[in-house]
């Protein structure tokens, strides 16, 4: 939240400009940039509307919460009114999202979403969108989690008239989704006064809803056999249900008209592209359309089959590889669903592969071929191994070699680190990946950052959060050699060392050995935390805290960052990966093991400049400092 007053307080700063200045030093502040020109337009042009209608209604006294940050998502609604119900008594929430819009119209295949001339491609309806805040709020607020008659939603498009919106009531309106335009401001006056008390003070109940316990995100992998097999159960926000529903209108034209085109969904990590994936995969499953799931990842497919599918054996049948296809024939399927694409690889042959099916062929085209309408979710930051070439630009010229349509979709807002926008782009100026160099990080109150001087100050910090009831692991850099696995019985090697330190690696094999658990489900079986994990163990997982050690692969040294190829041992970088491929691979390495976090990331080196730059980065909080607070 950016800012919280009174509905008559708000007026008179909206009236000075000092609530524009605090709304931007706020908004710096929470996400390391200056909010846009357009964003601050906004402000001046939207906030003043809704404080006018509130005091004309007499509920001066109404708090008012601006840029309402969701629990656990970077997402914010507009605003966020909290007063007592002039009826019940109890604690009452309106949810508020402003359109400037003058003019709009819902698109012609899906009322759920609508057309304006300001963009090229269709956006959520207001009237969804705001509804779906209010599912997502009261998914994860403890304060109303028990309590979702308290909340309610409404889009004000405080610039429109009937004539030029009204189209967008085609959608089934109920409690957490009206809309009401400039036009119909008197019927909007109404619908607050009869969520809202005039006679006593939203300050309580804004206080009641901040202090709301933040009821844990439903992780992915938990939920995945309910998901699969019976109903949704996340909330698509914004682009998230866009990106759904483009999928879901392309599959019906599809089967209508012997149709076939291509969805991207791009986004950073976060964002929600695996709940997309597990989203449509289980709508479709009990569509009954053919549609399979495919990754280029063992441990998370592997993960699916055995969560999703545990009591099912056709369900761990939708979870596929990339190189599952080289025999299928063209359109076999309706929908193949390609999560985490940037891992496609340049053909999915390998040494494994007869002679009859070593054929050159391109596993991206395999992949647009087996399906009417394939589906890739990826992030090209992502790519860690050389001969990955899963990029929107690949698939583009794919489609185009074919005349087909493909359209992408951009996810924003992002669900992991807390949903803390700023620690993302903390790792990303850490890294290089963004410009503008490494800057100090500022608590933002979404995610944690510490620095250790040890790995023992690591591992004791994050078995105290263990014992508090958090997940926890620990990964690092591919600096250390990794010894074949033990026979069943033995210990397993302690292969990553750091002076007096040793821990093994996480084992390689789909077998448990030695009470550690195999490969594929390092990352969300509670035995994994005896073990370092790689990258490409740890990619796609999440879990509340993240212990990261940093190896001399990577190491800063007085301005700038050095990697020294010598030092890492993944055996994937060959003599002719080039330097700037390898530099370019071990940075996107460290940036998907510093962004697994939820809760909290602990960062260590084993170099001691580096170390010294980290904890000043860091703000200067070690773990021993953090426990003694």
């Amino acid at each position: 939240m950016l800012f919280r007053e009174s509905a008559q307080t708000i007026a008179e700063r909206a009236l000075d400009t000092s609530l524009y200045l605090h709304l931007t030093e706020q908004f710096a502040h929470m996400h390391g940039y200056r909010p846009s020109a357009a964003e601050v337009r906004s402000w001046e042009r939207s906030i003043p509307a809704l404080a006018a209608v509130l005091n004309d209604a007499g509920l001066g006294e109404v708090e008012i919460m601006l840029e309402y940050a969701l629990p656990l998502n970077s997402k914010r609604a507009d605003a966020v009114l909290a007063g007592v119900h002039p009826v019940s008594g109890e604690p009452s929430y309106v949810v508020v999202e402003l359109k400037q819009w003058s003019q709009a119209e819902p698109d012609e295949d899906d009322p759920a979403l609508c057309r304006i001339d300001a963009y090229a491609h269709p956006v959520l309806n207001p009237v969804e969108q705001v509804r779906r805040y209010c599912e997502y709020l009261v998914n994860f607020n403890g304060a109303v989690a028990e309590h979702a008659h308290r909340v309610s939603g409404v889009a004000y498009l405080h610039n429109a008239t009937e004539f030029g919106v009204g189209g967008l009531r085609a959608i089934e309106l109920d409690s957490h989704g009206q809309m009401f335009t400039g036009e119909r401001r008197g019927e909007f006056i109404e619908h607050l006064r009869a969520k809202l008390s005039d006679k006593v003070a939203g300050a309580r109940a804004a206080d009641e809803l901040q202090a709301g316990r933040t009821v844990p995100s439903k992780q992915l992998m938990a939920v995945a056999a309910q998901e699969v097999r019976e109903r949704e159960q996340f909330v698509l926000l914004d682009e998230q249900q866009v990106a759904y529903r483009m999928v879901l209108n392309a599959v019906r034209k599809a089967k209508q008209s012997d149709h076939k085109e291509i969805v991207v969904i791009t986004g950073g990590p976060g964002t929600g592209k695996s709940v997309i994936a597990l989203s449509l995969l289980g709508e479709l499953y009990r569509q009954g359309v053919t549609a399979l799931h495919a990754t280029g990842s063992q441990s998370f497919t592997t993960t699916m089959r055995k969560v999703a599918g545990t009591r099912k054996r056709e369900v761990q049948e939708l979870f596929k590889y990339f190189n599952s296809f080289m025999t299928t024939e063209k359109n076999a399927l309706d929908v193949l669903i390609c999560d985490e694409a940037h891992r496609i690889r340049e053909t999915s042959a390998n040494r494994f592969t007869s002679a009859a099916h070593r054929t050159g062929r391109r596993q991206i085209d395999e992949l647009i071929d087996v399906a009417r309408v394939p589906v890739f979710l990826l992030d090209e930051h992502q790519v860690v191994r050389p001969g990955e070439m899963g990029t929107v630009e690949d698939i583009k010229a794919a489609a185009a070699a074919r005349g087909l349509e493909c359209r992408v979709v951009p996810l924003e807002s992002q669900f992991r680190c807390g949903g803390s926008d700023a620690y993302l782009r903390w790792v990303k100026r850490l890294l290089g990946l963004e410009r503008g160099g490494p800057v100090v990080w500022e608590p933002d109150d979404r995610m944690q950052l510490l620095a250790a001087d040890s790995p023992q100050e690591l591992e004791a910090f994050l078995e105290a959060r263990r014992a508090q009831g958090y997940g926890a692991r620990m990964s690092a850099g591919y600096c250390w050699p990794w010894s074949p696995e033990p026979k069943p019985g033995e210990p397993l090697p302690a292969d990553v060392v750091i002076g007096a330190w040793a821990r093994p690696w996480n084992l390689r094999g789909d077998r448990s050995v030695s009470g550690a658990p195999p490969s594929a489900l390092w990352a969300t079986d509670p035995a994994g935390f005896g073990q370092v994990g790689c990258v490409y163990t740890a990619q796609g997982f999440e879990y509340d805290w993240s212990g990261v050690i940093i190896g001399p692969d990577l190491v800063w040294r007085k301005d700038r960052w050095v990697t020294d190829r010598t030092q890492s041992k993944d055996t994937v970088f060959k003599k002719s990966t080039s330097d700037t491929d390898v530099d370019r691979l071990i940075r996107n390495t460290y940036k998907v093991l510093l962004t697994r976090g939820m809760v909290g990331t602990i960062v260590y080196s084993t170099d001691a400049e580096t170390r010294e730059k980290l904890r000043e980065l860091a703000g200067g909080v070690t773990t021993r400092e953090a426990v003694s607070a």
